[in-house]
């Protein structure tokens, strides 16, 4: 067995003839560039890339196996310079009906072993996407439909940042995720976190607890990448050892989950659209304790204390450890050419978060910088809360 690191949701940008897949991601982001970031700068050796449905991506891939410095594995995934495991994945909008009557939306990432299954799996979603060459695009199809044919092509789903405001099960369709899949629940055996919350606030909802919790960057950009991921303990890099390091099974699991503190996060805190700023009041905050407003954009925070069914946090035994940590490019005064200094001496981000020591830390970059880098892999840094679709802010003070 040996300890990996993965990073599960990664978008594309571009396709490499410049085509548009995510618009809101940079043009940097393709399939080609990603795989070579992980490998060379990041560290990580699983990355799931969550456009691989459109046609343009597509090309992209078949074409990029074609160099060989890629290969499709039995087991699932290609493997590029024997270093990174790409599994291919899709993001996929549905459409869910609420208990209210209305329309909510909600984000699942689904992945597939081989490149013949996701081009099946896109063919047959083009009959529910009116274009799929575009990432995320809005299904007619609920996610209790759309299990069934993520399975059919050999794959699985995982609902995707599970309690933002916009486009996410709990923070936009449901107060519990078994009214949504029903009796295939027990066939959703992982959900995402998000960056706006963490496994203690997720553990205040019964029915996540014999679910995985995985902690995903949602990368728009290549820095971007592995700002939040996962330590898992597989046999191989492979789709088939994550899908059961997911599950649990067979000795394969997550041994840590590794994230942002949540009031890092874009929507931690509920945000009034008439004060623009951030409500702090007693949650689970509906109206502007300013204004009295109800234009709000209710935070992660507060949704989860208004939707939780335990009076206190209590995960169950086999849930892995949750660990606060802040990337090299959100720690004040760690600019660019700094984190450049750093990666030429000790080659990824995960090197330099996880097992070089603060002497050598402090060789390279001086005390100041070094004493920065080790309280951000600890965790301990002053933060100001995010929300409104606004990051927050890390303080450049030990916490």
């Amino acid at each position: 067995m040996k300890e990996i690191f993965a990073d599960l949701h990664v978008h594309i940008g571009r396709s490499e003839n410049g085509k548009p897949i995510k618009i809101t991601a940079a043009r940097s982001l393709n399939f080609a560039n990603i795989a070579k970031e992980c490998s060379n700068r990041k560290g990580i050796q699983v990355v799931g890339i969550v456009d691989c449905a459109s046609p343009y991506v597509i090309e992209d891939i078949e074409k990029f196996l074609e160099t060989g410095e890629a290969y499709e594995i039995p087991d699932g995934g290609i493997i590029y310079q024997d270093k990174v495991c790409i599994l291919l994945g899709s993001e996929i909008e549905t459409s869910e009906k609420r208990e209210d009557g209305k329309t909510g939306t909600a984000h699942s990432v689904c992945f597939f072993p081989r490149l013949e299954d996701i081009k099946n799996f896109s063919r047959e979603m083009s009959h529910h996407i009116r274009n799929m060459t575009l990432s995320t695009q809005r299904a007619d199809i609920s996610a209790y439909t759309l299990l069934d044919i993520v399975e059919k092509y050999h794959g699985f789903l995982m609902p995707a940042h599970v309690f933002t405001p916009h486009k996410s099960f709990y923070g936009n369709c449901t107060d519990r995720l078994e009214k949504i899949f029903k009796e295939k629940y027990s066939r959703i055996f992982a959900i995402e976190l998000g960056l706006s919350s963490d496994t203690f606030l997720a553990d205040e909802i019964s029915e996540l607890e014999n679910k995985t919790f995985v902690t995903n960057s949602d990368a728009h950009s290549l820095p971007k990448i592995a700002r939040e991921y996962n330590k898992m303990l597989l046999e191989d890099i492979s789709f088939e050892e994550v899908k059961k390091a997911l599950k649990g099974e067979d000795g394969r699991k997550i041994l840590v989950n590794y994230g942002l503190d949540p009031k890092l996060g874009k929507y931690h805190r509920t945000y009034c659209e008439v004060c623009n700023k951030n409500i702090v009041g007693e949650p689970p905050v509906t109206t502007c304790d300013t204004c009295d407003s109800r234009n709000i954009t209710m935070g992660v925070y507060d949704r989860i204390e208004q939707i939780k069914d335990k009076k206190e946090t209590q995960s169950p035994e086999n849930r892995p450890p949750y660990i606060y940590q802040i990337p090299l490019n959100f720690i004040p005064g760690v600019g660019g050419k700094t984190i450049e200094k750093l990666l030429d001496h000790f080659t990824t981000e995960m090197t330099i978060l996880h097992r070089v020591s603060k002497d050598d830390i402090e060789a390279v970059v001086g005390e100041k910088t070094a004493n920065l880098v080790i309280q951000a892999r600890s965790g301990k840094m002053r933060i100001q809360a995010g929300g409104g679709g606004v990051y927050g802010k890390v303080c450049a003070k030990e916490a």
